[in-house]
């Protein structure tokens, strides 16, 4: 499969995205594209779509994600009702906590799931210890909802999802791993089990045994600086955008730090 000429835009909003970070990353994926992208947290996928990666394994521990991704393989067209309203943003909450809980249609799930990344507050992506998603409504003035999602089909189809602690992924020596965890702040209830300090440091010294090319992105946190130092990796500092904050002038420039071996 050839790739495409212009990257498809992720179909999600996703706090924390990398899109802003797709320049530096192709420097380094561009000796190395003919190799497995696998990102063991895929989040909003802007960066095998940004790099147009033909082979990935692509996993994250959010099983809302992952099913609309599968759902996307399968073609989906949206036939649910899309409406920038409280009320019913609250209405379709419920009901895709209940499928979740419950057991329910997969295809419904994403639909509902598509429709809550958009509609609910600053692109977050939360859930509580029991599972329940319960990012508030987003108030947004006009929200352009997209309901066909079969241009990401053939693309997406050449991939393989997998919702799976990484320690748990099927890596081969020579794939290229780049990761972008939950960043070392006091949030980290991306998904219901969380992800906290003795996660980063598995992850590190999950990494630290590949083979192969490895990159990582996190927070330049003290600690993070000191395990990916101590644990022999390459690294860099870099200015990342926040875009989380619901101010603007709360949405200031940090430093990111990317972590590379295998180069």
């Amino acid at each position: 499969m050839g790739q495409i000429e212009t990257p498809l835009r992720p179909p999600l909003k996703w706090a924390g995205g990398k899109r802003w970070l797709i320049p530096k990353l192709e420097k380094l994926w561009k000796k190395h594209s003919h190799l497995r992208l696998v990102e063991p947290f895929c989040g909003g996928l802007s960066v095998a779509l940004g790099l147009q990666a033909e082979k990935a394994l692509l996993n994250d521990v959010n099983f809302a994600v992952v099913n609309f991704y599968r759902q996307i393989q399968q073609g989906l067209i949206l036939d649910i009702s899309l409406e920038n309203d409280e009320a019913a943003y609250y209405k379709h909450r419920s009901e895709f906590n209940r499928l979740n809980q419950e057991g329910g249609s997969e295809k419904t799930s994403a639909q509902l799931f598509y429709y809550l990344n958009r509609t609910g507050y600053n692109g977050l992506c939360r859930f509580n210890k029991s599972g329940g998603y319960n990012v508030p409504f987003g108030r947004y003035k006009k929200i352009n909802y997209q309901t066909d999602f079969t241009k990401y089909q053939t693309l997406l189809s050449s991939w393989d999802f997998t919702c799976n602690d990484f320690a748990e992924l099927d890596v081969n020596e020579n794939d290229f791993i780049y990761a972008d965890p939950p960043y070392d702040v006091p949030f980290h209830q991306y998904a219901q089990q969380g992800f906290r300090w003795e996660d980063q440091v598995r992850l590190a010294e999950w990494l630290v045994q590949h083979k192969g090319p490895v990159v990582l992105s996190n927070q330049a946190t003290d600690r993070v600086i000191e395990l990916y130092t101590r644990l022999g990796f390459k690294l860099k500092y870099i200015d990342a955008p926040r875009r989380i904050s619901c101010t603007v002038s709360g949405r200031k420039v940090v430093k990111e730090l990317i972590a590379t071996r295998g180069f």
